[in-house]
């Protein structure tokens, strides 16, 4: 059995994913990216092969993508991460009907891209001039309100009254404004909603810029959030697909591209 690697290198976190010659997803693993990445970045790949009972030499094939990719000397292909993303959303959506539309959070930046019936990309956007709409947002929220990330989704729900705006577009000035709100005695709930809606605005607003078709599929870490999925889809005004592990979309997509580019060698 022949298997094939993608490895989508972050600006916050490594994510692994194999592929088995029928283009099934076999395994993941996810690590920090840390300050020493390339090494992080093979030790990710080698504990994704281990978990996985697989030696090196049974990949045929391994692609790399992401803020690190051209610097990871070990793959035998780099693909940007949009093409990669858009493979790994095929894959991992067709099956809820033709993905049209991505919307991707990551830790640094937030992406929308359209497809066209093929899967193939059209056009795409990027926010990366500010961490406002992004998954380093949600964690400086989390550490503010002395909760861990993975909580926002659950508080998220229990706001008891109508979330509260979070009008800043800075980080550092939204950090100032959650402490003042906390000081006026407002709950976490109530805020933690009010950060989300204010997340899923400006992808929405990021969104008008190409023309949103169904079916709008959902990744990137803070797809986990149930509580940011809701508020996306509120700001919507439409379901949104997310797949059972959202944050190796990418990784899984420059699998497929590997075992895809393998064939044709």
């Amino acid at each position: 059995m022949k298997y094939f690697a993608g490895i989508d290198i972050g600006s916050t976190a490594i994510k692994t994913a194999l592929a088995d010659e029928s283009g099934l997803l076999v395994g993941w693993y996810c690590a920090p990216t840390g300050s020493s990445f390339h090494k992080n970045s093979v030790e990710a790949l080698n504990t994704l092969l281990e978990k996985n009972g697989i030696t090196r030499d049974d990949v045929a094939y391994l692609v790399s993508t992401g803020y690190g990719r051209k610097l990871f000397k070990d793959a035998d292909e780099s693909i940007s991460e949009i093409t990669a993303n858009a493979r790994g959303a095929k894959g991992l959506g067709d099956k809820h009907g033709k993905v049209r539309t991505i919307l991707n959070i990551g830790g640094q930046d937030s992406k929308v891209i359209a497809l066209d019936d093929d899967g193939h990309v059209k056009t795409s956007v990027m926010n990366d001039k500010c961490a406002a709409g992004t998954g380093r947002f949600l964690e400086v929220a989390a550490r503010n309100l002395e909760v861990d990330i993975e909580e926002l989704g659950v508080l998220h729900f229990e706001a008891g009254d109508a979330p509260l705006p979070v009008n800043s577009t800075c980080t550092v000035f939204a950090e100032s404004e959650i402490i003042s709100l906390l000081s006026h005695g407002h709950g976490k709930g109530e805020i933690i909603a009010g950060i989300h809606y204010s997340i899923a605005k400006r992808i929405v607003r990021l969104a008008s810029r190409v023309n949103i078709e169904d079916v709008v599929f959902f990744d990137g870490g803070p797809a986990m959030n149930k509580g940011m999925v809701a508020a996306l889809e509120d700001e919507l005004m439409r379901p949104v697909v997310v797949p059972e592990v959202p944050q190796i979309t990418t990784a899984f997509g420059a699998a497929l591209i590997a075992r895809e580019l393998h064939a044709a060698a």
